[in-house]
């Protein structure tokens, strides 16, 4: 029998909705850090062999909603209440782009995640900051 770790659990419950469309693919997932790929492909161009920011956005906001899900209390839910990027460098659409995701500050009612996105020869492309909601279910 095969036990499938954190990162494939969470995985395995992307499947079917946005995360699994963009080809986010997790790598590592702790509380304190979430690592992932994303295939750098012509679909998620906004110009031929240049990434849509939005894509990188997105695969970003995907990774900090991991890191708050993971650091919830339970009985409680979260959605991202502000998000900044800024952006370096143009990812291009050969190889991966990777994602690393580490908290910056872990409250009872809000927590902010900082994720870097850079190519797969870690040359920083983004970093984006995103304070996420803490909300009680009831």
């Amino acid at each position: 029998i095969r036990v499938m770790n954190l990162a494939e659990t969470i995985q395995e419950r992307m499947k079917g909705f946005f995360p699994e469309l963009l080809g986010v693919k997790l790598i590592e997932a702790t509380p304190d850090c979430i690592k992932a790929e994303l295939e750098a492909r012509g679909e998620i161009c906004t110009l031929p062999g240049i990434i849509h920011g939005g894509a990188v956005m997105a695969f970003a906001d995907t990774l900090g909603a991991v890191a708050a899900v993971l650091n919830m209390p339970p009985n409680n839910r979260t959605t991202t209440i502000e998000s900044k990027t800024n952006f370096f460098r143009a990812l291009r659409s050969n190889g991966k782009i990777v994602g690393e995701c580490t908290p910056l500050h872990k409250g009872k009612t809000t927590m902010v995640w900082q994720t870097r996105v850079t190519d797969e020869n870690d040359k920083l492309a983004a970093q984006v900051i995103q304070t996420h909601i803490v909300i009680p279910n009831g």
